[in-house]
């Protein structure tokens, strides 16, 4: 079996408001699933109850998710002040 090579470098990965976007999808998961809660027996008459349970799991792992992504949004805050403290910033305009 060959191994594969990539073709061009892989592009930067998008950095953005994450935790922001994650929790937006998270309601939105749990909104989906209220909304459709009241018509529980039209989706049980017609064998789509997972529509429901789908958005109700959509929410949950959203939840484990905006944990995830708050604890990674400090982790890199941490990691930049870090860097700022440990290397001080280069001496401009000196000459001798």
């Amino acid at each position: 079996m060959a191994k594969w090579t990539p073709r061009h470098e892989a592009p930067e990965p998008l950095e953005g408001p994450v935790v922001a976007t994650v929790t937006g999808l998270t309601i939105l998961w749990f909104v989906l699933f209220l909304v459709q809660l009241p018509f529980y027996g039209w989706f049980d008459d017609h064998g789509h109850t997972w529509w429901l349970w789908t958005c109700l799991a959509g929410g949950g792992l959203g939840l484990i998710g905006i944990w995830y992504v708050r604890k990674r949004d400090a982790a890199i805050k941490r990691a930049a002040a870090q860097d700022l403290t440990a290397t001080p910033p280069a001496e401009q305009g000196v000459s001798d």
